[in-house]
Parts: C-alpha cells; structure tokens; sequence
C-alpha cells in the first residue's frame, strides 16, 4: 500500500517507518528539513500547519498513520496547536484527497484529560477522528521507550552514574517497547477489522510497572545496583518551576509534565489491549531496557 506518515523524523515515527518498509509499504513522509534520499520513501517537506504540504503529502496515499504531534510545550497553546489542529488539519487533507483509512497515534494520557494540558489536548483531538467520517482507528501508548528515546535517558544516565534513580511515589505505569508499537501501527494499516476501535497496547505485563520495579530493572539494564528514590508530587511541582525559572521555554520538567508523572495509576486497561490474532508485544521489557541502555552507551549519553 501507499502509506502517508506524519512524524516519520521522530522517535516513534522513525521505527514505524522502518516497520512499513520492511512490510512492503510505499511511504510518503511528512519532513520539515531535507532528508536525503531514502529507497521507498517520498520526502515531502512541511509541517502540520502547511496545507498545501498535507495536500502533497495525501496525494495517491491508501491510508495515514499520524504520528506527528507536540509532546512538551510551555503553554496550553502549544498543544493546542500541535495535538488538535494538527489533527484537524490531517483529517482535512485526507477528506480532500480522498484517503480512506486513519491510523491516528493519540496517547494514555487523554483517558484522565484533567490532569495535564497535554492530556486533555489528545483528548480533543480524537472526538475530531471518531467524527472525520474516515476508516479511523486511535491508538493510546503508555510511555514509549526503546533506543533514540530521550524522555527516559535521564532515568538511565541517574542510574549508571549515581546508581540512583527517582520516580515518582507511589505509582504505576506501563510500557510500550517502539518497535512493538511500530508493528501495531503498521498492521493496521489495511485492517478493517479494527475500524472504529481505540486501543491501548502495553508489554502485556499484568498491572504495569510499579515505580520501585521499574527503576530496579533500569539499574539491572545499566549493569548495578540502583537506590530508588520515590519523589513525591509536591517536590515535583517545585522542581517543575525550578526549571521554567533556569530554562525558560527550554524547560524539560514543565509544571503540565509535573502534574502527568505525580498521577499514580498510568496502566493500560486489559480490556483495550488489541486482539492477540491481531498484535502481541514481542520485546521483553528486560531484554527492551538492556537494548535501550546499550545504545545510550554507544551514543555516549551515559
């Protein structure tokens, strides 16, 4: 098929389209700089703001795997504009173009879209997708982690080198190797079957990751021993303005991101994993975590 792809530069865009290659796809690539010249790939340059580009971008494609979006941002706005009308703006090419299947990549924290700026922006846009009219499917991640991930490297270079690693107290998550996300992301792609369906994958890992667990299997990653450090919210929220104050707009720790990691219940619900004839996680998450700290090691990050 010829599949159009927002994203495909990041980090979870760039493994999914690694994916639709190795399945046969024909990718048309949404980039905001030049790439060089990549067999089965159309580069088309633009972003989600450029009409003209998501036209281009539609053009002869089957179906759309949106990716694209804003993951951190200094304000309200930012996600705004990222997550809603950039998913607004997607839908639109597509409904001109004629492009009849949407795979759209929304995330776990639209299921509580109170608690951050950033959660409650998913959880605009997929109203936007459940009413496109199109062959819609939505995809809700846990947190996503894998080699040239940078949202857990701070977790893995505390621990390599402090042999500490803080999380916040009392809670549980649940992970989604990228290149298990990838496959699912490509099989839907001509699955009707799964049209009109929101699922959330995980590792298959019963109730998620306790926080303590998960920083003990970063250390055993790492190659030692790690001290966990349960980090309560209010000390979170005061880190969080730390930062704006030190970095501005360059903030990684934003207050919204404060709010998301102080909430103790990030699990996928069971209920929504996809079909096991459909997809199942293939990365063990010890096996995911040990491949992620080796390429930090050979990028030289920890």
């Amino acid at each position: 098929m010829i599949v159009a792809l927002t994203g495909a530069t990041g980090f979870v865009g760039g493994a999914t389209l690694a994916e639709a290659l190795a399945q046969g796809h024909t990718v048309r690539a949404l980039t905001r700089r030049e790439q060089p010249p990549r067999e089965g790939v159309t580069w088309v340059r633009g972003d989600l703001a450029d009409a003209p580009a998501l036209r281009a971008l539609c053009a002869g494609a089957e179906a759309m795997i949106h990716i694209a979006g804003v993951v951190n941002a200094p304000d309200a706005a930012g996600f705004e504009a990222g997550n809603v009308a950039g998913t607004a703006a997607v839908i639109a090419a597509m409904q001109a173009e004629r492009v009849p299947r949407l795979v759209a990549v929304s995330s776990l924290a639209a299921r509580a879209p109170g608690l951050s700026d950033y959660g409650a922006s998913k959880a605009r846009a997929e109203p936007l997708v459940r009413a496109s009219g199109l062959d819609w499917t939505i995809v809700r991640p846990p947190a996503v982690y894998g080699p040239r991930d940078t949202e857990m490297l701070e977790l893995f270079r505390a621990a390599a080198r402090f042999g500490v690693v803080p999380m916040p107290a009392g809670g549980c998550a649940s992970l989604i190797h990228v290149a298990d996300l990838a496959r699912l992301l490509v099989a839907l792609v001509p699955t009707r079957v799964a049209s009109g369906r929101t699922f959330a994958p995980d590792d298959g890992r019963p109730g998620g990751w306790a926080h303590p667990a998960l920083a003990r299997a970063i250390g055993e990653a790492v190659g030692r021993p790690v001290r966990v450090i349960e980090v309560p919210g209010m000390v979170l929220r005061l880190a969080a303005r730390l930062d704006r104050a030190v970095r501005g707009g360059r903030a990684k720790l934003t207050p919204d991101r404060a709010r998301y990691m102080a909430y103790p219940d990030w699990v996928v619900d069971a209920a929504q994993r996809p079909d096991p004839a459909l997809w199942a996680a293939r990365v063990p998450t010890d096996q995911g975590l040990a491949e992620t700290a080796q390429w930090y090691r050979g990028e030289g990050l920890i």
